[in-house]
């Protein structure tokens, strides 16, 4: 028997079927609860002009897949380190062969597009921190003609403030919030940045790895190139952005080839990887000074190479380079206590966590040009591999970063 609708029917039918389509359509959007952002290298060469692969994640699998547009230009070579801005509106993209941030506004779906370029004081710049109305970041050498490759001398921290709507608008009207101001001025030597230097040894090459802040704390590990030794800077950060020494400027020991370092969030301790000794390092904070804690330093695998610390400041996760895989810990006194390891790529070079839920955990590995995900358990901290990872970038990936969707529920 066949049916013969009318037209009414049929714009009836017709109109039911769009109802329904949209309302998929707009269930499939709310599934994705993160973008992460993963920088890498476009090919190999003289170039290296840089990528950013962007991908979205499921909420119910923690699957990820790249969106359609991806990847974009990092506007710049050798993309090494990015950032998010406070309101999680804008990535900031460090290129360390052009001496670059780059500031993109990300959109709701996702794309990147950019809006200002500024340079880092110093040259080759490879580590970068977000907190609050500032951006640090750490450049190997200080600025030329001081420092050369051929005639190298300690690395150096900058201070961009992150300047509001109004703000960047009285710097021009067509600049948009989170435009990086002008570095902040460092009056007691008269320079825009903050040297990295041993007292007594002020010859001495130290090489900045990371940064971290921690409230009004700002940490910046660094290993002695000339006689060896890793050490962590710490500044306190005054209401204008400047940077003030802790401890006289003497550094913190730390080991011998400090590569990464983050803080918990009861802002209580600071926990640094030593990549020569294959380590974790713990530290207790005390209006800024760093303690060793009594258990330091805890075995982590061979050349550990980024750490990251869930929300709730319960787990630590460490990515191991050499051995391709990742330890997880827990946090018991700020002691760290080894649970297990679970396999990632091909040397992971970058670590993070879904910033929406807590929910997921992802490593950017770079000689096996992918992205592992993990699925997170609350209770125990474990990992388990997240459907279909890991996922194929298109070249060696250097960085990982991460916001909400903001169309996601929660």
């Amino acid at each position: 028997m066949r049916m013969k609708f009318n037209k009414l029917s049929q714009l009836l039918l017709v109109s039911a079927l769009s109802v329904t389509v949209a309302s998929l359509m707009t269930a499939c959007a709310t599934l994705t609860v993160d973008f992460v952002y993963v920088t890498s290298a476009k090919a190999a060469g003289p170039s290296n002009y840089g990528e950013v692969d962007v991908f979205e994640v499921n909420s119910q699998s923690g699957f990820m897949r790249q969106i359609k547009t991806s990847p974009f230009p990092s506007g710049g070579r050798n993309p090494v380190a990015e950032a998010v801005s406070p309101d999680q509106a804008d990535l900031y993209v460090i290129n360390r062969d052009d001496n670059t941030i780059v500031q993109f506004i990300i959109g709701n779906d996702g794309k990147l597009y950019p809006q200002n370029t500024v340079n880092t004081p110093g040259v080759f710049p490879v580590a970068v921190a977000v907190s609050g109305a500032n951006l640090y970041v750490a450049d190997t050498f200080q600025p030329l003609p001081t420092c050369t490759a051929s005639s190298p001398c300690s690395g150096s921290i900058a201070v961009f403030p992150i300047l509001t709507a109004a703000q960047a608008k009285a710097l021009a009207p067509s600049q948009p919030a989170d435009t990086l101001g002008s570095a902040v001025a460092n009056t007691s030597v008269g320079t825009n940045y903050w040297p990295l230097n041993l007292p007594g040894l002020p010859a001495n090459v130290l090489v900045p790895t990371a940064i971290s802040v921690l409230g009004t704390y700002v940490y910046v590990t660094a290993y002695d190139a000339t006689a060896g030794g890793g050490y962590v800077f710490g500044f306190a950060t005054n209401p204008d952005g400047s940077l003030a020494a802790l401890n006289n400027g003497t550094p913190f020991p730390a080991g011998i080839h400090p590569s990464a370092i983050a803080s918990d969030a009861s802002g209580g301790f600071v926990y640094v990887t030593d990549a020569g000794n294959s380590s974790v390092l713990g530290y207790q904070v005390n209006s800024g000074l760093l303690t060793p804690l009594s258990g330091s330093p805890y075995r982590s695998g061979s050349l550990p190479s980024a750490i990251v610390i869930d929300a709730a400041g319960k787990f630590v996760y460490v990515t191991n380079a050499q051995d391709s895989n990742l330890t997880e810990y827990t946090i018991n006194g700020g002691n760290l206590v080894s649970v297990g390891t679970y396999g990632t790529g091909l040397q992971p070079s970058a670590i993070g966590i879904d910033p929406s839920n807590n929910q997921y955990v992802y490593t950017a590995n770079f000689l096996g040009s992918s992205v592992s995900g993990f699925q997170l358990n609350a209770t125990n901290g474990t990992l388990i591999n997240a459907q279909s990872s890991p996922y194929a970038a298109n070249a060696q990936p250097t960085a990982i970063a991460a916001i909400t969707h903001r169309g996601a529920k929660k």
